[in-house]
């Protein structure tokens, strides 16, 4: 039996709910009473209830995301229905703005705005000393702004990944929180002020979780190379504990990158750093119009070095809809940016986050964003809603194609011929959808046989040559045996791959 309960739904299995664990830390001798119930969003709803509710709780503490608001809000109505006298308290950044809009608000007794670390646990002490059976009936008001607390005072969470999350899954850090930049689809943008984490505690609590086994940490800094020596300092700390098998992801601000921070990295083994690199429009217009300001020389530079001089792993985001951007100032934007050869692209379609300042254009470009979350944009005054339906496709046949490492030798030859690389995949991407009329649950050879036939009849390509590099893709993942339609065009060819396929 716990009487608190914190709980949320992840996007997925691999991911851990960070929130809770700075909640949980914070909790004093309340941490006695507490457990965390983490989910995520492919669980049935009452199954999540039936775990919550094992515990019987007196206080069910919910992380809200843009991503888990729905299925969290069905999860608020059945605790209610079944247990009417449970307090539920909300937290995260889908219910600090705009409450007065949202059912889950409407369902549940109290919503804690901003950074809840300390102000959640007060909470509770306050409700369980009371022995309330409903916060409202306390005269607490719906709605309660969270101070923002002293980084330097507050538990830190680590200890408190277990050890299958070390084992199997992404362990978030943090040495800093805020952001100093504006850009107005971003909620960072509504406090610029950055406060950071004394780094020696954070070093300790680092090691402990590296000679625990941990190897995946995500670092949720918004700017990690915001201050040159405080980066450095971290670099050396992870350099010299540096294993096989590691991964250190960072956000990075790719224009503001030194010399200094460049060649350090450089030391670093093979995909050991992974990098992601904001660019969001390389549309200077745009961009200005945002409140996003960018040296796109400097960018460019960095980008190039950090690919050709390093082995860091490059993630770089654009994002599709911002207010005056057109399909072709985009389709020039992504153009470049596939010649800087990062690993990954990840194509975004804008969305309206609760709060985010980026909502002051929809009036003057007509935004239309849909209702649902995760809010994107749905047309504009210069992008339709048959454009944008066409670039959502694109963007998955991309993550199917590009960002899986599945056709690392296959996909290029889409836009070999062509000038224009977005053009060029934005064809095949209108083909292929043509050909399935869907964008999942695509199995791989089938999408590999469909690939063959675009490259060779579409685009009149030599099908042994295609054929050898599906080979090459299909086989680098350990993959030996060969589907049949491939075998059937590689009789006689020897691949950079395979051995020879015989005759049959």
């Amino acid at each position: 039996m716990a009487d608190i309960v914190l709980a949320t739904l992840n996007a997925k299995y691999v991911h851990t709910a960070f929130g809770l664990r700075y909640l949980f830390a914070n909790l004093g001798e309340l941490k006695s009473k507490a457990v965390i119930v983490e989910s995520d969003i492919n669980k049935r709803t009452l199954e999540i209830a039936e775990a919550i509710l094992e515990h019987d709780p007196r206080v069910v503490g919910l992380g809200v995301y843009i991503w888990n608001v729905a299925q969290t809000t069905e999860l608020v109505a059945v605790l209610k229905r079944l247990r009417p006298d449970l307090v539920v308290v909300l937290g995260g950044p889908e219910v600090s703005y705009e409450t007065e809009s949202q059912r889950i608000v409407e369902l549940a007794d109290v919503v804690v705005t901003g950074e809840a670390d300390a102000a959640f646990g007060q909470l509770c002490s306050e409700l369980l000393a009371a022995g309330r059976a409903a916060p409202r009936a306390g005269n607490l008001p719906k709605v309660m702004a969270a101070q923002t607390p002293d980084l330097a005072q507050i538990a830190l969470p680590y200890e408190h990944y277990t050890a299958e999350d070390v084992a199997h899954r992404i362990v978030y850090v943090e040495t800093s929180r805020g952001c100093p930049f504006g850009c107005e689809f971003c909620l960072s943008s509504l406090d610029r002020r950055v406060r950071y984490f004394p780094l020696e505690p954070f070093f300790q609590e680092l090691d402990r979780l590296i000679e625990r086994g941990a190897t995946r940490f995500k670092f949720v800094d918004r700017t990690f190379n915001l201050e040159l020596e405080r980066s450095l300092k971290l670099l050396r700390f992870l350099r010299e504990r540096c294993r096989p098998g590691q991964m250190f992801h960072f956000e990075i601000v790719p224009d503001r990158l030194q010399d200094e921070f460049l060649e350090f990295v450089a030391q670093f083994p093979p995909e050991v750093l992974r990098f992601e690199v904001g660019v969001q429009t390389f549309n200077p217009q745009v961009a200005m119009r945002i409140n996003r300001f960018q040296n796109y020389q400097r960018l460019k530079r960095n980008l190039r070095f950090l690919r050709e001089q390093t082995g860091v792993l490059l993630h770089a985001d654009l994002v599709f809809g911002l207010p005056g951007e057109t399909l072709d100032s985009f389709a020039d934007g992504f153009d470049e940016l596939v010649a800087l050869r990062p690993h990954e692209i990840q194509l975004g379609i804008l969305k309206r986050l609760r709060g985010a300042p980026i909502s002051r254009h929809d009036v003057e470009w007509q935004m239309v964003y849909n209702p649902n979350p995760p809010y994107e944009i749905l047309q504009s005054k210069t992008v339709s809603f048959d454009t944008v339906q066409r670039v959502r496709r694109f963007a998955r046949f991309w993550e199917l194609i590009w960002n899986s490492g599945n056709f690392g030798r296959t996909a290029p030859m889409i836009w070999a011929r062509a000038s224009s690389p977005f053009r060029a995949f934005m064809r095949w991407s209108d083909w292929l959808f043509a050909r399935v009329r869907r964008t999942d649950s695509i199995a791989l050879v089938s999408l590999m046989e469909l690939l063959f036939e675009y490259l060779t009849v579409e685009l009149g390509l030599d099908p042994a040559g295609v054929a050898a590099a599906l080979a090459e893709d299909y086989q680098r993942a350990g993959r030996r045996e060969l589907p049949a339609f491939l075998k059937r065009h590689l009789r006689g060819v020897r691949t950079a791959a395979a051995p020879r396929v015989a005759s049959q």
